[in-house]
């Protein structure tokens, strides 16, 4: 290499060091000013476990919003958006919340037979912004093999 495009080199690599560099990513440290909308993305139960043991283990993720366990009026308030999920199993009139954020749901004990998920994002103050339904069937699971 020549002694000038050593030169050129070393002063691009300076110049690129002194040049701040911007993300315009989400951080947890600073506000999100307009924060795209939340979105819920929920497969079918992994074919496996609902097979062999009767156990529903049904993958979601979310983008722009964390399932963190934070609730109330000024939890509402967090940027980037967090809350957590409501789950509700066959149209009953009980759900649960779901604040873990371990990207699955896993449901043990249900009967044989259709079943229908609902799986909602909730605000800290349990408002939902939006949920996808999973349907699925329990297969009969021959009791000698537990």
């Amino acid at each position: 290499m020549t002694t000038i495009a050593k030169a050129l080199a070393a002063a691009a690599l300076l110049l690129a060091a002194g040049t701040p560099i911007y993300a315009e990513t989400a951080t947890q440290f600073l506000p999100i000013k307009n924060e795209a909308a939340p979105k819920l993305f929920v497969d079918q139960p992994l074919a496996g476990p609902l097979a062999s043991r009767a156990v529903a283990i049904i993958p979601y993720r979310t983008e722009n919003f964390r399932i963190l366990p934070i609730f109330g009026a000024s939890a509402s308030d967090v940027s980037p958006r967090a809350g957590h999920l409501h789950v509700s199993i066959d149209g009953l009139p009980w759900r649960w919340a779901d604040a873990g954020g371990t990207g699955a749901i896993v449901l043990t004990a249900l009967p044989p037979g259709e079943h229908k998920v609902l799986i909602e994002m909730a605000t800290p103050e349990h408002e939902v912004l939006g949920g996808k339904v999973v349907k699925f069937i329990v297969p009969v699971i021959n009791s000698a093999h537990h």
